[in-house]
């Protein structure tokens, strides 16, 4: 009886083992597909006929991008109205200055305790960001969500009215600013090279 209880136990602890190792691979699997793709990426050369090209310029040439906001929601985000109804139904009533404006919808707007509260509203989810609400998330955790998103050369990432900014590179390259939740490290919005 002892034994089989003992053998019992052994099963259950190799069985525990079995199943920690396949989350474990489960977890790291999208990590080392990532990184194969990369490393496969970065491994391209140029063509012969391109380094043969490039070896004989000495030119050097120096491109300078600049990001801007357009002046326009982008396509797909909420109107108008919604962004008033999705103020409305943050608890604010008297809307006033509502402007797009770096991004984001901005206004000022009277909250339940009768104070004007600067808001900042996302395009296209029609989050309200009230602009004195703390972020759950810090400078590193922002920048880490951005580069899991994708992004690359994550700097100037601030915490400012209730928004995270940041700027950094696409993997295609460009350069752009972007406006992150304060609560996921969601992109709210991003600018346009």
């Amino acid at each position: 009886m002892v034994a089989s209880t003992v053998r019992a136990q052994a099963d259950n602890t190799m069985l525990c083992e079995q199943q920690k190792e396949f989350i474990m691979i489960k977890r790291m699997l999208p990590l080392l597909i990532g990184l194969s793709a990369f490393g496969v990426a970065s491994a391209q050369d140029l063509p012969v006929a391109a380094r043969a090209a490039n070896a004989s310029t000495q030119m050097t040439q120096t491109t300078t991008t600049v990001t801007t906001w357009t002046s326009k929601p982008p396509m797909g985000a909420l109107t108008e109205d919604a962004i008033k109804t999705a103020i409305a139904n943050a608890g604010y009533k008297e809307v006033k200055g509502l402007e797009f404006k770096d991004g984001v919808w901005r206004s000022e707007a009277r909250g339940g305790n009768k104070q004007w509260a600067k808001l900042a509203v996302g395009p296209i989810n029609g989050k309200v960001y009230p602009a004195d609400a703390p972020s759950k998330l810090n400078k590193n955790e922002v920048s880490a969500q951005l580069a899991a998103a994708g992004f690359q050369n994550v700097k100037h990432v601030k915490f400012e009215d209730g928004l995270w900014s940041a700027e950094a590179m696409t993997t295609r390259g460009s350069a752009v600013n972007l406006m992150v939740d304060p609560n996921d490290g969601s992109v709210v919005a991003r600018s346009h090279d």
